[in-house]
């Protein structure tokens, strides 16, 4: 029996990385928002009661499905590098903690625009919560009192951080109130400017240019003036999310959906595709011959993550090629049975192919993480990753958040594909995902934590499609996660052969698995290290949502 219930509901559904993200979301749906509306109040949330690890001026990439239109469509929520940016300043000692790390935030833009285009509601309806949330408190859970307290240190860094993080000079304890004053008046003061215009369209643009180019983005850009920063006025008022078409990849019957190269998104579509041909259920699930199978697929894919992937505005990313039938095959071949590849395997060489190069063809419009997807009654889906982290980089003083240090997923090497560059956007690990059948099965699906959010996700995908498990059945069982390739966060650490094992797997499995070659390292049951995925299914032709959280965060489900 799965140690959360399942929640099943027959209108609406959102599952969320927090429970009060999860019930600002599914507030939005009874007031008769939709799923959009509805993602993009979780996600807000998300950055107020997991302001740990998300920030409301982080990032926030998206995969929607409009039912209407039968169409999934992406919004890449990532900023780049500051037009200032000098990436001669990392050669020699990386990219370090602090300012140099920040990225034009993109969050607050991609929200609006997800709103915008594909909403129903205003910006003060969906922030509501997360303002009440910051301005009145909420009562700290034991997820986010643990990061604050594992990096404690960090935190001391900066004033304006400890401040807040560490309340009476120590990291808060559980059941303890938290108060974010200043960003609840950061928002509040977005909602203010909205409310001066009458037209939704127009009190959207307000409360945008709140955040781009009013008083909050000349605080910013004044800080970042004042401090050896590189974010300026300028590269605040020029930025605008893009509106991509999904990656996309069919496993067995099941279509799968991911946003572009620019994050690891495609990478899970890989591994599946490498895995394609192959009888997992006969294997057994989580047996010595299953876990070594999956776990060097997964090796192959983060092999030719570390080759290619990178922003497409600035680099060729060979995704066709990466995700057809004849090089996941030739792929599949140096996966050996009887023996683990003891470090990373070498890249694919797509030059062998001849199929076109991804450039995105996107179109302009005016550490960890967490995740929110939703299904509302007329069949829209949101499946959403908002993230960043508030220990890398300075709180804006009186704002109460620190714009976007995902530069920590670049690279200092000029020649890697994620290098750094003025206006070109790091790699990112935050992948929503959009599994569906035609337009009567769907699930949205996604996870925080870094590379291991992929891994998680492919999982929780085959647990439930090829070993028929119920979703919290599916979520909640034994994971494995590899460690051999380059972690994205900078300093980008490597551990070669390491596979990091959940108790719940089996010791005598650890054993086969470590005759393979395979270097174990054993985790607690539910394991926060193994990440924590939220997941709907929508299964249309039943009339039955639904909802999977993971116990191993503080997710929850919510449907009527």
């Amino acid at each position: 029996m799965p140690l959360q219930p399942m929640i099943t509901a027959a209108r609406h559904m959102v599952s969320a990385g927090h429970y009060l993200a999860a019930e600002a979301g599914h507030a939005i749906l009874m007031a008769g928002g939709n799923a959009i509306d509805a993602g993009v109040a979780a996600g807000i949330a998300l950055g107020v009661v997991h302001a740990d690890q998300v920030q409301f001026s982080g990032v926030a990439p998206m995969v929607i499905y409009l039912a209407e239109r039968d169409e999934v469509v992406t919004i890449a929520g990532l900023g780049g590098w500051p037009k200032a940016t000098k990436p001669e300043e990392f050669r020699q000692h990386g990219i370090p903690l602090g300012l140099k790390r920040t990225v034009v935030p993109a969050a607050p833009d991609a929200w609006i625009l997800a709103l915008e285009r594909y909403g129903t509601m205003r910006f003060a309806d969906v922030a509501h919560a997360a303002i009440r949330y910051a301005r009145d408190g909420f009562t700290m859970h034991p997820v986010m009192a643990f990061y604050i307290a594992k990096n404690e240190a960090t935190y001391k860094r900066w004033p304006s951080n400890a401040a807040i993080f560490l309340p009476n000079g120590r990291p808060p304890r559980e059941g303890e109130l938290f108060v974010q004053t200043d960003l609840a008046r950061s928002l509040q003061f977005m909602v203010d400017e909205e409310r001066k215009h009458k037209d939704r369209a127009q009190g959207l643009k307000a409360a945008r240019d709140a955040f781009y180019k009013g008083d909050l983005a000349h605080e910013i850009a004044k800080f970042h003036r004042e401090n050896d920063g590189w974010l300026t006025l300028e590269d605040l008022a020029d930025f605008r999310s893009t509106i991509e078409p999904p990656v996309r990849a069919t496993y067995r019957d099941t279509e799968v959906l991911t946003c572009g190269p620019w994050c690891q998104g495609p990478i899970l579509l890989q591994f599946l595709k490498t895995l394609q041909d192959d009888d997992l259920k006969a294997r057994g699930h989580n047996s010595p011959a299953y876990v070594h199978l999956v776990t060097e697929a997964m090796k192959l894919g983060f092999a030719d993550r570390e080759r290619y992937y990178g922003d497409p505005r600035f680099v060729d990313v060979p995704m066709d090629t990466l995700l057809s039938d004849d090089y996941a095959r030739a792929r599949r071949k140096l996966i050996r049975d009887a023996e683990a590849w003891p470090e990373m395997p070498p890249a694919g060489d797509a030059t062998k192919y001849t199929h076109p190069a991804y450039r995105g063809e996107t179109s302009a419009l005016p550490g960890d993480t967490s995740y929110v997807c939703a299904v509302d009654a007329h069949g829209n889906v949101m499946s959403a990753t908002p993230s960043d982290v508030s220990w890398e980089s300075p709180i804006i003083p009186g704002l109460g958040f620190a714009p976007s240090s995902r530069g920590s997923q670049a690279f200092a090497n000029p020649e890697h594909a994620s290098s750094v560059q003025p206006g070109k956007r790091p790699r990112l690990t935050p992948n929503p995902a959009l599994a569906r059948r035609g337009t009567q099965w769907f699930m949205p699906f996604g996870a925080p934590g870094g590379d291991r959010q992929p891994q998680a996700m492919l999982q929780v995908f085959l647990n439930h499609v090829v070993f028929g498990m119920s979703i919290q059945e599916a979520i909640e069982a034994p994971r494995f996660i590899t460690r051999s390739f380059p972690d994205s966060f900078e300093p980008h650490p490597y551990l070669p052969g390491q596979l990091d094992v959940e108790r719940g797997v089996g010791a005598a499995t650890g054993d086969a698995l470590r005759a393979k070659g395979h270097t174990i390292e054993w985790l607690p049951d539910l394991s926060i290290a193994t990440a924590g995925v939220c997941a709907i299914v929508a299964d249309h032709d039943a009339g039955i949502l639904y909802g999977g959280a993971d116990p191993r965060r503080a997710a929850r489900a919510m449907g009527w």
